[in-house]
């Protein structure tokens, strides 16, 4: 028996590329006012966390004299 074979419609496969739905989807829903503000203070918080970051982290990341800044602890001094 040899194996079966129904025609391909191709003109078809051609118009499923370029088919279009007639159905609109609904309009999108703008933000409130509380949602923007929402999201304005989200962003600030982001941004000023970051900036705290690098001022807090760049007197660490300069590089230091230490002949200038020696410490000595309690113990090390003589009683």
């Amino acid at each position: 028996m040899s194996p079966r074979r129904e025609a391909v419609p191709f003109a078809f496969v051609a118009e499923s590329d370029r088919f279009r739905s007639n159905v609109t989807p609904p309009p999108r829903e703008r933000p409130t006012a509380s949602q923007i503000l929402g999201r304005t203070l989200l962003g600030l918080t982001v941004v000023a966390g970051l900036v705290g970051s690098l001022v807090f982290g760049m007197p660490s990341l300069q590089p230091g004299d230490a002949s200038g800044h020696q410490q000595q602890s309690e113990a090390s001094q003589g009683r």
